[in-house]
């Protein structure tokens, strides 16, 4: 191990994110505006931590001054978060925008802009309106796709003079891929043919949404936050490298190829084909997508996934899934946050930026997500009631190095944003791990505190400098 420091430049970002869903709470949300987290919670609250979901969140739609005035103190550059596309409208086919919603974010922007944070908005965090599941299937229909561009048509139209960075979805794969392939939430169904489709669709809206922005003549950009998971073969092994090989074409290809390049890979396309797996598109269609890429990346990095060759025989009555071709794998001594059951490897910054620039025209982009979630945190709670949270600070530093290490070395790198500002309700786990810099306490009202680790993070955009213990091989 060795100390190292270095300058974090005047213009890298160093802000936070959260989403609409997991932080505003249901305080003034009207009938029918339920999205699709708030039916899995209606339905299946029985899998959520402690009953805690989505109904209160951090009440941040009322205690958004409050919690813009911690993130000034906390030394956010930038807090990135969503719009509720299920909240936005009281008539999902005609556009009717809800005033009283759509007046909350005229203020908070305002308020952040007031307090010198640059907003960053995403366009949906999951945050699919029920009724379009309900009714069309959701990301499985066209009709959907058409909805979302209307959306963003009304989103752009009332906040582009105030809002330069836009994104249309964060983590576009995974809620397809945790119902439709996986079958581990609501409302449980198999079905690899719909996962492709919404894989797709989210492609396609994405394309016709960075066409609007282009063709009205906005300032800014639009991107694009995805979470690539950073694949390691379990050794140098032909079969091994095939099985990391296929997991990086379905999990991230599916979505990085598209959105960058303009175009699906073909290897992805053939096994699709191989397997039978039904996917309805079109060439117009994919001229939108070859035509419309996006101006900027966020990429979520927590840990890294591993894989090896498959080891059984599958099943003949099981339907398609990617797993065919891979098996997870456990490296032997890994380093791991036992809270949330994850490896801790700070190397996939610096391999997925030197993937980015070598494979991916160097676009840029900024690490959208990286955290720390830490179970029964109050355990390092001091004499004068702060969490100490040496943990979260080696985490970030870790992981922040890696990203200023990348930017050396040539990526285009534009920042880090933490995973998250406060605690907050997960899926499932609900608060049961906690990422923030600042602490929710849920047994008195909901108050706010620092933790160690917000101090700490002004520092880093006071003196441009970090500071940290690194293993000589990183250096």
């Amino acid at each position: 191990m060795s100390n190292v420091k270095i300058t974090i430049p005047a213009d890298f970002i160093l802000g936070a994110a959260a989403s609409a869903w997991q932080t505003e709470g249901w305080s003034g949300k009207k009938e029918g505006q339920d999205s699709w987290l708030d039916a899995w919670y209606k339905n299946d609250r029985h899998v959520w931590h402690e009953g805690y979901g989505p109904a209160v969140a951090t009440d941040f739609i009322n205690r958004y001054r409050e919690d813009v005035a911690l993130m000034k103190q906390a030394g956010l550059t930038h807090y990135r978060t969503s719009i509720n596309w299920s909240r936005f409208f009281t008539d999902y086919e005609k556009g009717v925008i809800d005033e009283e919603y759509a007046q909350y974010y005229d203020n908070l922007i305002d308020e952040m802009r007031r307090n010198g944070i640059e907003p960053m908005i995403c366009l949906e965090h999951y945050e699919l309106p029920a009724v379009l599941f309900e009714t069309y299937g959701g990301w499985a229909s066209k009709k959907v796709v058409e909805l979302f561009v209307l959306y963003a048509e009304k989103v752009f139209a009332r906040y582009a003079h105030k809002v330069n960075r836009w994104f249309t979805f964060n983590e576009p794969i995974v809620v397809q891929t945790r119902v439709y392939l996986d079958a581990l939430r609501w409302p449980y169904e198999q079905n690899t043919h719909k996962w492709m489709q919404w894989n797709h669709h989210k492609n396609l809206a994405t394309a016709k949404v960075v066409k609007l922005f282009r063709e009205k003549g906005y300032s800014g950009t639009v991107g694009c936050i995805l979470n690539p998971e950073v694949t390691y073969a379990r050794s140098s092994a032909a079969h091994d490298q095939q099985a990391a090989q296929i997991y990086d074409l379905f999990y991230n290809r599916v979505f990085l190829d598209p959105l960058v390049h303009g175009e699906y890979p073909q290897q992805l396309i053939e096994l699709l084909k191989k397997h039978d797996i039904k996917w309805d598109y079109t060439e117009q269609e994919l001229a939108i997508i070859r035509e419309n890429t996006v101006d900027e990346l966020g990429i979520n990095l927590y840990y890294p996934h591993r894989v090896k060759a498959p080891s059984r025989a599958w099943n003949p009555e099981t339907p398609f899934h990617p797993a065919y071709y891979y098996e997870p794998f456990e490296l032997p001594g890994r380093r791991m946050n036992k809270s949330r059951g994850w490896e801790i490897y700070p190397r996939i910054v610096y391999d997925m930026a030197m993937r980015i620039k070598t494979e991916y025209r160097n676009i840029a982009w900024f690490v959208a997500e990286s955290g720390m979630g830490t179970e029964n945190e109050a355990q390092f709670r001091n004499a004068d009631g702060v969490i100490e949270d040496d943990y979260r600070i080696a985490f970030i530093s870790e992981h922040l190095y890696q990203t200023l290490r990348a930017r050396e070395d040539g990526a285009n790198c534009q920042g880090y944003m933490l995973w998250a500002f406060t605690d907050n309700v997960s899926p499932m786990n609900a608060f049961k791990n906690r990422y923030g810099l600042i602490e929710i306490n849920l047994q008195n009202n909901r108050e706010r505190r620092a933790k160690k680790s917000a101090h700490w993070y002004r520092t880093l955009g006071e003196t441009h400098t970090l500071q940290l213990n690194v293993d000589d091989e990183w250096k």
